[in-house]
């Protein structure tokens, strides 16, 4: 971070004395527009579209040319003052318009569709958490005995599990 903009978003800071305080006040909010609960036209792209529209933004590939070289992995949005670009930070989300689904900035880079918790909730219940003991193989034996015995394991995991009702 270097003492003219913010350490995750690097958004440029006003200093003492600056002239025309207001171009990089305007930077800073055109960089917030752009970062915050962003919606891109798609992903992987490495090639700035011909006639981009104010507010329109894209997730720069790997192997960037033209106007967007040097940006990979890059937010890039379209402003009224041309090409904006937010650098990847673990965190950054996005919604990618073409996919209908969350894009998530990890170390590792940009994953689409990867959804992580540790439970989900549906109307305050959860139906999905830890994963659970492997119901057993139902074995050799009486078929309807074996059959029902299997059938009674599952119920239970799916009982403690929330996922039916007990």
């Amino acid at each position: 971070m270097s003492d003219d903009t913010t350490a995750r978003l690097a958004l440029p800071l006003l200093v003492s004395g600056q002239a025309h305080k207001e171009e990089t006040h305007n930077e800073a909010l055109a960089l917030i527009d752009l970062a915050l609960c962003s919606a891109v036209e798609a992903s992987g792209v490495d090639v700035p579209p011909d006639a981009p529209l104010p507010g329109q933004c894209w997730i720069v590939g790997n192997a960037p040319r033209g106007a967007w070289s040097g940006q990979a992995g890059a937010l890039a949005g379209w402003t009224g003052a041309g090409w904006q670009f937010v650098a990847p930070r673990e965190g950054l989300r996005a919604w990618d318009r073409s996919r209908q689904c969350v894009l998530a900035c990890t170390v590792a880079g940009w994953e689409s569709g990867v959804v992580r918790a540790a439970r989900v909730l549906v109307d305050g219940q959860q139906v999905v958490g830890a994963r659970g003991a492997a119901i057993p193989d139902p074995g050799q034996g009486d078929g309807d005995q074996v059959a029902r015995a299997c059938l009674a394991n599952i119920l239970a995991a799916l009982r403690a599990h929330g996922l039916i009702a007990s």
